[in-house]
């Protein structure tokens, strides 16, 4: 990570989280329900209009990694202030238990109060730390699906876009040739009807 993952980008278009995969589903969704061309099966699709939807989905992409960047960062200062503030408590757990000290049972009472303290301290910092870990966990692996959805999305609009260019020239190839299906010349038939 470095420190201008954290600074905001001007170029880029203000994008949310899944904007990405929409615009990939835009694409699916234009190709699936374009008309066919007439007399055949290829669908008539605007290259411009596509092309156009996916460099605007590779230009959310960049965001998105940067977005998941950001909250990894997010999660490494939680943890940090986290175990701060844990310290800090058990701290005053101690300097409280030093306080205390008296007469021996009011000695024995301290004592006892402070290792409780302390005890709580370190499970609730313990508690708070593992707590954290799972919720970060859980929004990295929610990340981590939403990124690998857009590349199966990506993969699978330009598998369609390549699929439907190759027939389409295939197509071209076949209405370019000169038709073959009649019958061949028959010069000995032509000379008969002549005379006839």
């Amino acid at each position: 990570m470095t420190d201008n993952d954290d600074l905001p980008t001007e170029e880029l278009p203000d994008v949310q989280m899944g904007d990405a995969e929409e615009i990939l589903l835009d694409v699916i969704d234009l190709i699936s329900k374009a008309p066919n061309v007439p007399l055949s099966s290829t669908p008539r699709i605007d290259r411009q209009e596509v092309i156009a939807l996916l460099e605007d989905a590779i230009a959310c992409l960049p965001q998105e990694v940067r977005e998941a960047r950001f909250m990894l960062k997010e999660k490494e200062n939680f943890l940090n202030r986290s175990q701060r503030e844990a310290d800090e408590i058990i701290e005053a757990a101690r300097t409280q238990a030093e306080r205390m000290v008296q007469r021996t049972e009011v000695v024995r009472a301290s004592e006892a109060r402070a290792r409780q303290i302390i005890d709580e301290a370190e499970a609730t910092a313990r508690r708070l730390k593992s707590e954290t870990e799972d919720f970060l966990d859980r929004r990295l692996a929610s990340v981590e699906i939403l990124i690998d959805r857009l590349m199966k999305t990506i993969k699978h609009g330009r598998d369609r876009l390549s699929i439907t260019g190759v027939q389409q020239a295939n197509e071209q190839m076949t209405d370019d040739a000169p038709d073959m299906s009649g019958e061949f010349f028959d010069q000995e038939a032509d000379r008969t009807r002549d005379i006839d």
